[in-house]
Order: C-alpha cells, then sequence, then structure tokens
C-alpha cells in the first residue's frame, strides 16, 4: 500500500504543481497587460511595471494554490479514472479512505506553504509593490519619506510624522509628530492612537498626548481630540493601502485591538484574521472534493466534464467565502462563523458525498 501511496501522491503533486505554474504565469500575464497602459504616464517606465507584477506574484501564490490543487487532483484522478488504473486500485484491495489519506499527505505540505506564502510572502510584497506604483509621482515624493516596519514616515517642513498602519476608510493608527525647530532641536512631540479626515489640510487626533520641550522642562498635556493642521491627503495614503485580507496575522491583532480599544468596529479584521487562519485548510477541502467525481463513468461527460465541473465548485467555494466576508460586516454575524462556515459546509458536502458513492 506504501508503493501505491507514493504513486496516487506523486501524481497528484505533479499534476497539481503542472496547473499551479500555468496559472501563476497566466495571472502574472494579465497584471502585465494592465500595468503596460500604464507605462510612460507620469514617468512610469517599464522596469518599473515587470517589477511591479513580479511583486504581486507572491500574493497570486497564496490565491492560487487551493485552485490549482483541485484542478490538479481532479486531473490526476481523472487520468487514473481513464486509463481503469482507478478500477485496478479498487479491485486490489485499495479502500476510499487509503486513497483519501494518500492525496491527504500531499494536500498538507501545500496547505503549510499556502499558509506561510500568505503570512510572511504576500505582505511585505504588496507592499513593496504599491511603494513601485507611486515613486514616480511627484507630489508623494516631496510628502512621504519611506515605509518602515514601525509603518509610514512623512515629513513637511521641520515636521515628522509617523503612522503605524492606515485602515481601508483611510483612518491613521499610531499617529506620531515629532516637530522640531530651525536648529533641528525637538521642541514638541504629539502622540495619538488613531486619526481621522475632517476636511482639505484638517485631520482629527483622538486620545492624544503633547509632550512640549522647552527651557522650562518638558510640558505634557492630553486631550481627548485634537485638530492638526497637514497637507497629508487621504488620496496619497491610499496608495499604501492593503487590504485586510492581504495582512498578516500580528498586523491583523494589532489593528483589532486598537479598534475594539477606541470603541471602533473590528468585524472585517476579525474575520480576515479567522480566514487566514482557515484559508489552508481549503487546500485540503479542494483536494477531497475531487475524489467522488473518479466515481463518474466516461459516458457522464468524460475527463473534460469532471474537470470543468469540479472548477466549477471551487469557484462557488471562492465566491462563498467572498459572500459570507461581506455579509459578515454587514449583519454583525460572529467573524468565526462567517470565516468557518464556507470551509465546513463544502467539507460535509465532500464527505456526503464519498459516503453514498461508497455505500452504492
Amino acid at each position: 500500500m506504501k508503493t501505491l501511496s507514493r504513486y496516487i501522491g506523486r501524481e497528484v503533486l505533479y499534476a497539481t504543481l503542472l496547473i499551479f505554474v500555468a496559472l501563476l504565469m497566466l495571472f502574472a500575464f494579465f497584471d502585465l497587460i494592465h500595468e503596460l497602459g500604464n507605462v510612460g504616464k507620469d514617468g512610469y517606465p517599464l522596469g518599473r511595471a515587470l517589477l511591479f507584477v513580479g511583486l504581486s506574484m507572491p500574493g497570486h501564490i497564496y490565491e492560487l494554490v487551493p485552485t490549482a490543487a483541485l484542478i490538479g487532483t481532479l486531473s490526476a484522478i481523472a487520468g487514473l479514472v481513464a486509463n481503469s488504473e482507478y478500477t485496478v486500485m479498487r479491485t486490489s484491495g485499495a479502500s476510499l479512505t487509503q486513497i483519501t489519506l494518500a492525496i491527504v499527505r500531499v494536500g498538507i505540505p501545500l496547505a503549510i506553504a499556502t499558509f506561510l506564502a500568505g503570512e510572511f510572502l504576500a505582505p511585505p510584497a504588496e507592499r513593496l509593490a504599491q511603494q513601485v506604483r507611486v515613486q514616480t509621482q511627484g507630489q508623494i515624493n516631496r510628502i512621504v519619506a519611506q515605509q518602515f516596519e514601525s509603518g509610514f514616515w512623512f515629513k513637511q517642513d521641520l515636521t515628522f510624522v509617523n503612522i503605524k498602519s492606515v485602515l481601508p476608510d483611510t483612518t491613521l493608527l499610531g499617529v506620531r509628530i515629532y516637530e522640531f525647530d530651525r536648529d533641528l532641536r525637538l521642541k514638541a512631540l504629539r502622540v495619538a492612537d488613531s486619526g481621522t479626515f475632517v476636511e482639505e489640510g484638517l485631520w482629527r487626533l483622538k486620545n492624544a498626548q503633547t509632550t512640549a520641550l522647552g527651557p522650562a522642562g518638558a510640558k505634557v498635556t492630553r486631550a481627548a481630540e485634537l485638530d492638526w493642521e497637514t497637507v497629508l491627503k487621504p488620496s496619497i495614503l491610499t496608495v499604501y493601502q492593503v487590504a485586510p485580507e492581504k495582512l498578516e496575522l500580528p498586523t491583523l491583532y494589532d489593528n483589532i485591538r486598537v479598534l475594539g480599544g477606541n470603541q471602533q468596529k473590528t468585524s472585517r479584521f476579525e474575520i480576515a484574521l479567522w480566514n487566514k487562519i482557515f484559508y489552508p485548510a481549503a487546500v485540503l477541502v479542494m483536494m477531497v472534493l475531487a475524489l467522488p467525481f473518479a466515481y463518474f463513468q466516461r459516458r457522464a461527460g468524460g475527463v473534460g466534464f469532471r474537470i470543468f465541473a469540479g472548477t466549477i465548485i471551487g469557484l462557488v467555494f471562492f465566491l462563498l467565502g467572498r459572500l459570507f466576508s461581506y455579509l459578515g460586516v454587514i449583519n454583525d454575524w460572529r467573524p468565526l462563523f462567517s470565516a468557518a462556515f464556507p470551509v465546513f459546509a463544502f467539507v460535509t458536502v465532500a464527505v456526503t458525498m464519498l459516503w453514498w458513492l461508497e455505500r452504492r
């Protein structure tokens, strides 16, 4: 049975990797076509467009592994059925459980790789990709200094501003404002939990603390709200925004903690956090979903039909996950339910189909 398990695993792995590379190249090609439309505008060169496409690939790796696992497993199993190898395996005593475990053994490393790509590759690559896009825009270059692990840094005259992160609605989190005099001596430090845009040139900081440095020493004042005049605009910050679904777990947790401390809504970030945890399991779910198609007879539509039908199911899984994420935010559903329901629903469907077909 070990030899049979290795053979099934090898066939599934080779097919999955082949499909994955094909999908990755296809998405990279689409990205390149889109970026070519911007080449030459505002000094945006071809080299930066190619760099942007390259930096977008880690995000595609994270997104495409479950789909590639589904189509690859379907292709491998359909090939075994077409060559009557699957029938020989079953008549030789190989149980459905043994075949399932052989496929799951391949899926576990793929699921781990998916988690690592989404946690350590995609988020920093996405931030770098956004920087590449805006480095040729003059206004931003004059205001934005750089993005580091500590957040975004801005310079306005003799004022330096550090913002830990920016929410999708352009709310600022973790604001630090350093004011210097003409001799480059620090004269004031303002720290605020968050900031919201009020109107052109004006932001409102919440839970602000100001430390003024003077000859007599330091003076600390606190305010629930503090108006901050700056040339910074929300349109400038949007180029640095990364969707919650593409953030790493520690960043999501920090955003949830800060927003919760300020009595702000955290459901989107909580759902994104649980999705990050459950998403790698989608690789295993997709591979198990492919197994029932091995029972279809050729007259039911052939290999091509089985692959097409399985791909549609994978698309439904993806859309259902997105739908429950949006519904969870709108209806204030429990984040764990919104993230886990699509996965457990498809697991139930796959197990039920296998049980029903096995009993026939």
